[in-house]
Order: structure tokens, then C-alpha cells, then sequence
């Protein structure tokens, strides 16, 4: 452990960074480097954290403002591909991780350390994600995860050994919830969350009104995008981050974005977590809504398929891989025509399709009446069932009728 001189740790100042400094302290007896990454977390996650790390024993710190490329070369990836882990996890930790992790590799590169540390659990999905961008842009670094190394086994345990240290931290064992926040979504774990039967209590949630709280008439929105990309609201154009921003706070007041979720961890036992993710939720429904109008059925569909691969490759903190560059080569593809308007009617946590429109739109109505039309001749479809039915006919005439 002497040969280790220089570390720099993924810092966020909550419970489990805050206690590692003062564990590689002593541990380690090396300098630390507190590295802390603005994705859009909010100035009260932000606020006094150089103060606290260094009065915790931090040599020097770092903050590093990435919400820029955090939506527009991640977020908005994502929103493209539709993807979505198993069904309803919009993938807000994991996709900010590889992003934190590359910094934090650069911050090593020039300060000349010798080893990068995280916070992660070894029963968690987070030190895979940050262990492998690791090995992506600093292979010859030394990986130091205290949580797979000390003796602390539960957050009741580091609490305890943050007051022995003096650690200024928020946790208590009365509300002991693990929570990740960024520009795109807050997660909450842990506490009474652990039982899958238990609801979540109303005052857990941060960031989002309840259905009950929400007013009482909707709010209308209207998304812009072009070529897959959400480019303006309500006939205003936005930058990138601001229109997430914007999107967060309308979608909060009308109580969109909670999902509740027992998911899949990568490293093999099944979690649950609680998210609010409300402008994420409103552009994921209104792009995909846009493709159903620009999308041809066989694109369509075959892009679900690759939606999900998408989605597992970012949960599973595979990021800078070959197979992830090349699935957003052919989601670019499909995006070509992606251009149109959404109509959405927010409402006490729903989100309703109120209309949608582009000039790419492959939706004809005078092929789809179902009044008189000049176009489609109706006949043609008996020809049509008889050749679709052609061998299923066949089957049933060797083998004769399937058994009730």
C-alpha cells in the first residue's frame, strides 16, 4: 500500500465519498485529489463541497463543469436510441458515469497520480461502470474501492464511522436513503425502499409534485426536434441544456417522471430503485411518438431491437466500446427524418399525446380513411390474405387442424 503516493477520488460529498477521504488517509497515508463533476446536480449538492472535502483531509479539489457534454453527447443519445432498461429505467446514473470517470482519469494524467478511487459498493452496478472507462483511458492506474477493502458492511456502519471522524455529512439513521441526482433524473435506495411491498412515502420524493399536489387543468407543450435532436418548445428555440432544464421544471409541476422499479443489477441479484426523471420522460415520449409518424414499420420495429441492446450496453457501463459507436451509427441513420413537432398534455402524472406532425410523415390519410377513397382499392386484399395465408394453408392440409 506504501508504493500508493497520489490518489484521485470520484467525490461527490455524500455518505460514501466523504468518509473515503479519511480512510485512504490513514490507509494509504497518501495525498488525495477530490475530484467532484457538476452534472446538473444543483447548487445545494454543489454548494461548500471543496470546504467540506478539504476540512475532511482532501489535498485538492477539483470541480469540473460537464452538463454541456453531459446532454448533448450522452443524454441526447440516449433519447435518440429510446433507450430504455428493462422497460422503465431511463438510465440516469449510468449514463453519467463513464462520463465522470473520463474526467476523472484526465485530473490523474495531469496531476501525476498513481491510483483513482470511487465509492461504489461491491454489490453495485457503479463500480463496473467506473472501472471499466478506467480501463479504457488509464489501464495502468491503480483501482482503490474501500468498499470491497474495509470493514464497514452497511450505511449504518459508515455513518457511524463519520461521526467517529468527524465527516459533516446529511444521511441519518432515521432517513437513510442512497440517492444519485444529476440534470436527468434523482434515484433513491435503501431504508424502507428494501421491501418491495412498501410504497414509497410521500416526503421521500425531492424533485417531483405528487398527482395530488399537481393542478388541477393541464399544461400543453409542444417539442420540436430536428433530425432526432429536441430543438425547441412552444415555438422557442433552446440550447440543449437550458430545454432540458426547462422540461425538468414542467415536468416536475405536473407530477411526471416517478418510476418505481426492481431491476436486474449487472452483477447478478435483483434491486430496487425509485427515480423521478420528468423532462427525460417528456422527451423520450415525444421523440418516439415522431418516429411512429416518420418511421417505416420494418425500421421501426428493428430499431426496438437495437434500443434495448442500446440500453444494456449503457447500464452495464459499456460505453466507450466499438459496438456502442457503431449503434449510434445506425441510430444517426434512422434519425434523418426525424423532424417534426409533439403536442403533449401533461396531467397529474400522465403524459396524453395531444398531436404530432412533420413533413416527412409517412402517415397519408387518404389511405387510412375509412371514408370513400380513390386510392385504395379494397378488392386487391383478398389476393393478398390468400398468399400471406399460403402456408400456414399448406400446414393445415398435411397435418390437418390444430388441437383446441
Amino acid at each position: 500500500m506504501s508504493n500508493v503516493k497520489k490518489v484521485v477520488l470520484a467525490y461527490s460529498g455524500g455518505l460514501d465519498t466523504s468518509i473515503i477521504i479519511p480512510y485512504l488517509k490513514e490507509t494509504y497515508n497518501c495525498q488525495v485529489i477530490a475530484y467532484a463533476a457538476n452534472i446538473g446536480q444543483g447548487d445545494d449538492e454543489l454548494e461548500g463541497l471543496e470546504q467540506k472535502a478539504k476540512k475532511t483531509g482532501a489535498d485538492k479539489f477539483y470541480l469540473l463543469d460537464l452538463r454541456k457534454e453531459f446532454v448533448e453527447n450522452f443524454l441526447f443519445k440516449i433519447v435518440k436510441a429510446n433507450a430504455v432498461y428493462e422497460r422503465k429505467y431511463l438510465l440516469g446514473t449510468s449514463v453519467a458515469r463513464p462520463l465522470i470517470a473520463k474526467y476523472q482519469t484526465r485530473i490523474a494524467e495531469q496531476e501525476g497520480a498513481d491510483a483513482l478511487a470511487h465509492g461504489c459498493t461491491g454489490k453495485g452496478n457503479d463500480q463496473v461502470r467506473f472501472e471499466l472507462t478506467y480501463k479504457v483511458f488509464a489501464p495502468h492506474l491503480k483501482v482503490i474501492a474501500p468498499w470491497r477493502e474495509w470493514k464497514i458492511r452497511s450505511r449504518e456502519d459508515a455513518i457511524k464511522y463519520a461521526e467517529e471522524h468527524n465527516v459533516p455529512i446529511k444521511a441519518t439513521l432515521k432517513k437513510i436513503y442512497s440517492r444519485d441526482g444529476n440534470l436527468w433524473h434523482l434515484s433513491h435506495e435503501g431504508g424502507d425502499l428494501e421491501d418491495p411491498w412498501n410504497e414509497p412515502k410521500s416526503d421521500m420524493f425531492i424533485r417531483t409534485k405528487s398527482p395530488e399536489e399537481a393542478p388541477n387543468i393541464p399544461t400543453y407543450v409542444e417539442i420540436e426536434f430536428q433530425n432526432g435532436l429536441p430543438t425547441a418548445m412552444d415555438g422557442k428555440k433552446y440550447d440543449p441544456l437550458s430545454l432540458v432544464e426547462k422540461l425538468n421544471e414542467i415536468g416536475a409541476a405536473n407530477a411526471i417522471g416517478r418510476s418505481d422499479l426492481v431491476e436486474n443489477r449487472l452483477v447478478g441479484m435483483k434491486s430496487r430503485g425509485v427515480y423521478e426523471t420528468p423532462g427525460g420522460e417528456i422527451l423520450y415520449t415525444a421523440h418516439s411518438e415522431l418516429e411512429h409518424i416518420v418511421l417505416d414499420k420494418d425500421t421501426l420495429h428493428y430499431k426496438d431491437l437495437v434500443a434495448q441492446r442500446y440500453a444494456e450496453l449503457v447500464y452495464n457501463g459499456l460505453w466507450y466500446t466499438p459496438l456502442r459507436e457503431a449503434l449510434d451509427a445506425f441510430m444517426d441513420s434512422t434519425q434523418r427524418f426525424v423532424t417534426g413537432t409533439v403536442k403533449l398534455k401533461l396531467y397529474k402524472g400522465s403524459i396524453i399525446i395531444a398531436g404530432r406532425k412533420s413533413p416527412y410523415s409517412l402517415y397519408q390519410e387518404e389511405l387510412a380513411t375509412f371514408s370513400q377513397d380513390e386510392v385504395y382499392d379494397q378488392k386487391k386484399a383478398e389476393g393478398f390474405i390468400d398468399l400471406f395465408g399460403l402456408s400456414m394453408k399448406v400446414d393445415s392440409m398435411v397435418h390437418g387442424k390444430p388441437k383446441e
